[in-house]
């Protein structure tokens, strides 16, 4: 035990010293190198995005470099132990290509996060809807995908059932909502209205920044069963659409107040029996027996 412990002891122990400290220097420079080299790629754009897309590659190159190294420490201390690695490694190929049979959906899993990775689909930090799951983006691995939606739960999606990927906050996001006014409102008054709401609201320094074009109304939507609907559009920074739409709603329905434009709900009238407005309703006469010609039976 002493013999082994002066001879493979030792080596054992450095082994696990240097994979120890490449660990160590895998975590404290990676983020930064990466860093460097997103910001080079990606100058010009918002600092958010670049924070974004660091995070995520900082965090799966830190992972998977982990999981490297440890392999590589096993495979080189296992010889010291009197392991024959060959022959190892030969029965695992054999172990490999039947698992990899089974483990067809791991597979697919990695294969997709490399590609989410590589194309750049979405970051830590984004609102994406996948695979019918729609929430914040907080972990991106080779395996899965961690979401949290609204509510506070946490969803882990693998990453080969993702067929689509829709991301809210990438590049920019958009204010897209419709805005309801009576019928017999002046649709050239409201429009005028709702857009110097709109360009008052961009230009207050508290909302400037959010605000990457001034929205403005589009077109008259659609004329719907009890008012018409009118779009308005606009873009902003990534993530702010949402907190921008509840403002603009809040401000559309104060400024409409006091100019007195009706905002209409779905409403029903209802009729009881046959009496409609402007028609008077009428007791039907009954008929003779023997229809309207018929004469007495004679006695």
């Amino acid at each position: 035990m002493v013999d082994w412990l002066s001879t493979h002891g030792i080596t054992v122990l450095v082994i696990i010293v240097v994979a120890l400290v490449l660990v160590f220097l895998l975590r404290h420079f990676a983020p930064s190198l990466v860093k460097r080299s997103v910001s080079l790629r990606m100058k010009g754009q918002p600092e958010d995005e670049i924070r974004k897309r660091c995070n995520t590659l900082s965090s799966a190159l830190v992972t998977t470099g982990i999981v490297i190294i440890a392999i590589v420490a096993i495979l080189t201390i296992l010889p010291e132990f009197g392991v024959n690695i060959a022959a190892m490694l030969a029965g695992f190929g054999i172990v490999a290509l039947a698992v990899a049979f089974g483990a067809q959906s791991l597979i697919k899993d990695f294969f997709a996060g490399m590609f989410i990775l590589l194309e750049d689909q979405y970051r830590i930090g984004d609102w994406v809807s996948v695979a019918g799951i729609a929430g914040s983006v907080e972990e991106i691995g080779l395996r899965r995908t961690i979401l949290r939606d609204f509510d506070g739960t946490v969803h882990s999606v693998p990453n080969g059932e993702i067929k689509v990927a829709s991301n809210f906050t990438k590049d920019y996001g958009r204010v897209n909502m419709s805005i309801s006014v009576g019928y017999g409102e002046n649709l050239d008054h409201v429009i005028q209205v709702i857009n110097r709401v709109c360009k008052e609201m961009a230009e207050e320094p508290k909302w400037s920044s959010d605000f990457l074009s001034t929205p403005e109304v589009l077109r008259v939507d659609r004329l719907g069963d009890s008012g018409i609907d009118i779009k308005i559009l606009g873009d902003t920074r990534p993530a702010r659409q949402w907190a921008a739409m509840g403002e603009l709603r809040l401000r559309i329905k104060t400024t409409f107040d006091d100019e007195g434009i009706e905002i209409p709900w779905p409403h029903t009238k209802v009729y009881f029996g046959n009496t409609l407005p402007g028609i008077q309703a009428t007791q039907p006469t009954p008929e003779k027996p023997g229809g309207t010609n018929a004469t007495p039976p004679s006695t």
